[in-house]
C-alpha cells in the first residue's frame, strides 16, 4: 500500500440528512470500498475546518442540500490493514429548506436520493454502515456547545464539544 497523502490517521465526517418524511439522503459512489453501493454523503475534514463544518460541506458538495446540524450521532473507527487509523464522524442534519432539489455530483456519484431507512434495511446496495444503522434510534444525537473558550494558549481558530444533554 502507498504512503497516503493524509498520513496514517485519517479523520472524516458524514452527514445524516433526514427530511419531513423520515426519508434518508443516501448517495452512490462511484469510487473505493463504496462503489456502487448507497452511503451517507461523507468525505475528509480540510486543515481549516471542524469536522461538524465538513460534513454540511460534503452534504452540499456531494447533492446540493444546504443542511443545519442537529448533533453527533456516531463515529465509526477502523485500522485498514494494520496501518492506517480510518475514522468517521457522523452528524445528524437537517435541509434548511422543504423541497430543496438534489443535484448529484457527477465526478464522485452515480445518483443520490431520498430512501426511507425501511428501504435501506433491504436494499443488498446499501453500505454495511447504513444496513447497521437503520436498526438504531439515529433521531437522539450528542448536541454541539459552542461558545467554549479552552484558553489562549491552544490558539484555536474553532472549538466544540459534543455531549448528549441529560
Amino acid at each position: 500500500m502507498a504512503k497516503s497523502k493524509r498520513g496514517d490517521v485519517w479523520l472524516g465526517a458524514a452527514g445524516l440528512v433526514v427530511n419531513e418524511a423520515q426519508q434518508w439522503l443516501v448517495v452512490k459512489k462511484r469510487y473505493g470500498g463504496l462503489h456502487g453501493k448507497w452511503s451517507l454523503p461523507a468525505g475528509f475534514v480540510e486543515k481549516d475546518e471542524t469536522v461538524d463544518q465538513a460534513a454540511l460541506r460534503e452534504v452540499k458538495e456531494e447533492t446540493g442540500i444546504d443542511c443545519r446540524l442537529l448533533g453527533m450521532i456516531g463515529f465509526r473507527s477502523g485500522v485498514i490493514k494494520g496501518k492506517i487509523s480510518d475514522n468517521m464522524a457522523v452528524f445528524l442534519l437537517k435541509p434548511l429548506t422543504l423541497g430543496q432539489k438534489i443535484i448529484p455530483q457527477q465526478q464522485e456519484l452515480y445518483d443520490a436520493a431520498w430512501r426511507s431507512p425501511e428501504e435501506l434495511a433491504l436494499d443488498p446496495d446499501a453500505s454495511v454502515m447504513l444496513h447497521e444503522m437503520t436498526a438504531y434510534i439515529v433521531e437522539e444525537g450528542f448536541e454541539p456547545i459552542e461558545d467554549v473558550d479552552p484558553g489562549h494558549i491552544f490558539g484555536y481558530t474553532y472549538y466544540k464539544l459534543f455531549f448528549r444533554k441529560q
